[in-house]
């Protein structure tokens, strides 16, 4: 359950990364591009200190955890990237 809403708020920063520049620069590819590129970086580092918490906290191994980030960090990632280079 965690995950999945982890995962959904991966989509809503990607949703706040686009709003943002389209707010910021002027609509069209170069600032869709650019707050595609934000995301991956806010979320890469997001991903990263979930699974930080998950090792260091919750007592996971990096083992257990690596799975999770993956799957934490590629669903809205790759979602992102595929929905700029098809329909933005």
């Amino acid at each position: 359950m965690r995950t999945s809403i982890i995962i959904l708020g991966g989509f809503a920063l990607w949703g706040l990364c686009l709003g943002g520049a389209r707010l910021l620069l002027k609509p069209g590819a170069v600032t869709s591009m650019a707050a595609t590129a934000v995301f991956l970086v806010l979320w890469l580092l997001a991903a990263a200190t979930n699974m930080w918490f998950g090792v260091a906290q919750a007592g996971y191994s990096l083992r257990e955890e690596l799975p999770v980030f993956l799957l934490i960090f590629l669903i809205p990632s790759l979602f992102a990237l595929f929905v700029k280079w098809r329909f933005l």
